[in-house]
């Protein structure tokens, strides 16, 4: 910062009013400082059983339907909403080699423990006859409370038929067409998405892969919302590989498929989608939600010492404004795994930071309005952005490791 500031002693007394407060100079996608300068925001997260829970809901439902379904849809159903909707669909066709059967399920079982506490996760599997029914079955329904369903229904899936992979993925996404229904018709919060698991990537039925997409696209239409696909090629035939990549087009914010050789590659593969890339999104969105308010607040303080003192409050008052609570929700409950419990430390300690930072700067302003000397407070906010700083540094290097473990599309 330049300029100086306002003070009835002036001089060497505010001499220190001259340095740099807090820095911003990356982005969201480089790993960009997170700076969140706003309300404390407090997740209150109470754990109840899956029965109790939906019974609950279920009497609420009905108490208020009473009074006018609208405040249903409207107030009640969003808030008990799951962040992530994640249907995960497994490719159960047979295959020659016997020790590679239970791959899928082995990595399902990896992971799925792993999740964010507010995924709904579902099973869905496909494998089976053209045209015929059975070709393709939800094995377990959407919910937040399901993982040991899904590792048991993922190793006890009837296994066998051809690779009815469009019927699968088509199925798949009208699964999250329900409109009403407690767990499964509700929305997610955040993202809705299908990680496939697949042996093959062409249909059986269909080869036609330009059809399948337009096919797999028009159902995402119809059911009026975005819906993102990760598809994870295990053992895929090379000649196989571009029909994947045209599957995989069809979907909102697509991105390559990931192709694995071996049982570590698919473990590998599948914790990235399902549970690293939502503590990355998170992570990237508190970032550019924030961003502005860094500057905001660098404003405001280099307004202070220009004597601007009304502009001065109304940046620090904009700069309270972001809401980010659903990403720092979802971050506190994805403590699974070392990565989210790093990144979730690190967020919450730079809320913490920023609100010193915050009131450094207000301090700073109440001083010149009263025209008190402003070195004292002018240091102590320099004090908080540079430990700010460091932190940031610090998240910025974990962000960035983070991306280092993205499996390569190839």
């Amino acid at each position: 910062m330049t300029g100086s500031p306002s003070s009835d002693s002036g001089g060497a007394d505010d001499a220190g009013a001259q340095r740099a407060g807090v820095r911003q100079e990356a982005t969201a996608s480089d790993g960009a400082r997170v700076y969140q300068a706003g309300r404390d925001l407090r997740i209150l997260d109470l754990r109840v059983p899956r029965g109790i829970r939906n019974a609950f809901i279920a009497l609420l439902v009905l108490a208020l339907l009473g009074g006018g379904a609208w405040a249903v849809v409207r107030w009640v159903l969003p808030s008990y909403a799951p962040t992530y909707k994640t249907q995960f669909l497994m490719d159960a066709t047979a295959v020659a080699d016997s020790a590679d059967a239970d791959a899928v399920a082995a990595a399902l079982g990896t992971v799925v423990g792993n999740a964010g506490d507010s995924d709904a996760l579902a099973l869905r599997r496909f494998g089976g006859e053209c045209g015929a029914d059975g070709n393709t079955a939800r094995l377990v329904d959407f919910d937040t409370d399901n993982r040991q369903d899904i590792v048991r229904a993922a190793r006890q899936a009837p296994v066998g038929g051809k690779a009815t992979l469009l019927r699968g993925i088509v199925q798949a996404v009208d699964d999250f067409s329900t409109t009403f229904a407690i767990g499964a018709g509700q929305r997610a919060k955040q993202v809705n998405r299908i990680i496939v698991i697949t042996r093959h990537g062409q249909d059986a039925c269909d080869d036609d892969t330009d059809f399948v997409r337009r096919e797999i696209g028009e159902r995402i239409r119809a059911a009026g919302l975005d819906i993102e696909f990760r598809l994870i090629g295990y053992q895929v035939p090379e000649n196989q590989r571009a029909g994947l990549k045209t599957i995989a087009a069809a979907g909102s914010n697509p991105a390559e498929p990931v192709f694995a050789h071996t049982q570590a590659d698919l473990d590998a593969a599948l914790a990235w989608s399902t549970n690293t890339e939502p503590v990355l999104r998170n992570a990237t969105r508190i970032v550019d939600v924030l961003n502005p308010a860094v500057t905001r607040v660098n404003t405001a303080v280099q307004e202070i010492v220009e004597g601007r003192l009304d502009e001065a409050g109304r940046n620090l008052d904009q700069a309270r404004e972001p809401h980010i609570g659903t990403e720092f929700e979802d971050l506190a409950g994805r403590a699974g795994t070392p990565e989210g419990r790093d990144v979730n430390d690190r967020a919450s300690a730079l809320r913490e930071q920023q609100k010193t930072v915050l009131d450094a700067a207000d301090r700073l302003l109440a001083a010149a309005r009263s025209k008190t000397p402003l070195a004292s407070r002018h240091a102590a906010f320099e004090k908080a952005a540079a430990d700010y700083n460091t932190q940031a540094d610090a998240m910025n290097k974990a962000l960035a490791a983070l991306r280092a473990q993205a499996p390569a599309a190839r």
